[in-house]
């Protein structure tokens, strides 16, 4: 009888937070090599600010909240959530610490001058295979329930500067949007005359995790004066389990599922049915990290409405699923669980022409390039606007290549990654 070859299994490496972002995307980088020749741009990749929380405070103009946030973090256990309003006790973001990588950013760095966060945006950038990458903040998503408008006004403008004179002039692949906090208007205009003409910023940006209705009148000037930029203006979804409604689901997956699209519908159906798309036709506006399901869910149900009871939307010219079809959205988190809804969806919205690719890295739920270039319905144009030529269209990006090829960072850690 002849003996069997035991199996041989070979044990992985924990992925810690100090695990190098270069060999937990490994597989994505071999991935990336079937790609070499696509221009790919992120529109939704994250900092975890609160780690560099001291520069960003130091940075308050107002002289009473920095002091107060001083010394606020001077406090046991306030070095990095000093002023903010999230409840990291029931966050779950990171699977009860199952993917620990995003929960503090203690990678370790090569001493090169640069900032620790810009080396690690380059090491992802890298090993996705990205030509661009957008960053967003993480924590400060929920500053627009601080019930301090002028803490979350201090914050967003103190974030807006660390980004532009700190993290961006390092790296010209890294992109940023400006923090709007958007519960105080008179800010938000403010922060738009202060960055408009900085060539890194490409865009504006309100977290929609907040209770401010957008078609109000206090936000025309902030409308008039974006569409005249001609940048971008972005809603990026978040969520909030301590809204009334939710407070009713016990569980995170449940709470996650339906927030991050829950103030997005709320918002794009005040957009739509009190006109904006007719009153500024040249804001190109964007929505973050809601996935797609929810898109052909809306286009429906406002077209059903607006058909019976148009009179209450007097400034629409056309059906509001048109107006949906003309904004543009970001593909992250894409739902696959399903390819012909998921293609049904994509045709709903023209996504061929006005999506464009996110990782959401380096979020427990990122989603690599292949979730795109394996989609098989998608032909190759469709790939390639998708992955980055949509967005040097909006965000009038060059279209050049600046990543290094994948085999090139793959052998960088030879028998590593």
């Amino acid at each position: 009888m002849l003996e069997r070859t035991p199996p041989q299994f070979r044990e992985l490496q924990e992925i810690s937070m100090q695990t190098d972002t270069r060999d937990i995307l490994a597989h994505a980088t071999r991935q990336a090599e079937s790609h070499e020749d696509y221009f790919l741009v992120d529109i939704d990749a994250h900092v975890t600010e609160t780690s560099f929380w001291p520069e960003i405070l130091a940075m308050i103009d107002n002289d009473v909240i920095r002091q107060m946030g001083q010394a606020n973090a001077e406090r046991p256990g306030g070095a990095n959530v000093s002023l903010l309003n999230n409840q990291p006790g029931i966050l779950h973001q990171h699977a009860w610490g199952r993917i620990p990588h995003q929960q503090a950013l203690l990678e370790k760095v090569e001493k090169k001058g640069s900032h620790h966060f810009t080396e690690l945006a380059r090491r992802s950038m890298d090993a996705l295979g990205l030509d661009y990458q957008v960053v967003f903040p993480t924590p400060m998503l929920t500053l627009g329930m601080h019930p301090q408008d002028d803490i979350e006004a201090a914050l967003g403008a103190a974030y807006n500067k660390w980004l532009v004179e700190r993290i961006l002039p390092e790296d010209d692949r890294l992109k940023g949007m400006i923090y709007l906090p958007f519960n105080t208007p008179e800010a938000c205009v403010e922060e738009v005359k202060k960055y408009a003409h900085v060539d890194s910023i490409i865009g504006y940006s309100v977290c929609s995790t907040r209770n401010k209705a957008v078609h109000h009148n206090s936000y025309m000037k902030l409308y008039a004066m974006m569409e005249e930029s001609g940048k971008p203006f972005s809603f990026h979804s978040g969520f909030n389990w301590n809204d009334p409604s939710f407070l009713q689901l016990n569980r995170f997956i449940s709470m996650h599922a339906l927030s991050f699209v829950h103030y997005s519908l709320i918002h794009m159906t005040n957009w739509i049915i009190n006109g904006l798309p007719e009153r500024f036709p040249k804001l190109r506006v964007l929505w973050i990290e809601s996935g797609l399901a929810w898109i052909p869910y809306l286009m429906q149900r406002l077209d059903h409405e607006y058909q019976m009871r148009s009179c209450e939307a007097p400034l629409l010219k056309k059906l509001p699923s048109q107006y949906m079809s003309d904004m543009f959205y970001t593909s992250q988190p894409l739902e696959k669980t399903n390819l012909n809804l998921l293609k049904a969806t994509m045709e709903a919205f023209k996504a061929e022409t006005q999506l464009m690719y996110a990782s959401d890295w380096p979020h427990w739920d990122f989603d690599a390039p292949s979730s795109i270039t394996t989609l098989p319905f998608l032909n190759e144009q469709a790939k390639r606007n998708i992955l980055g030529l949509n967005a040097a269209r909006i965000f009038n990006l060059e279209v050049k290549r600046k990543r290094p090829k994948a085999k090139d960072v793959l052998a960088a850690r030879p028998g590593v990654s």
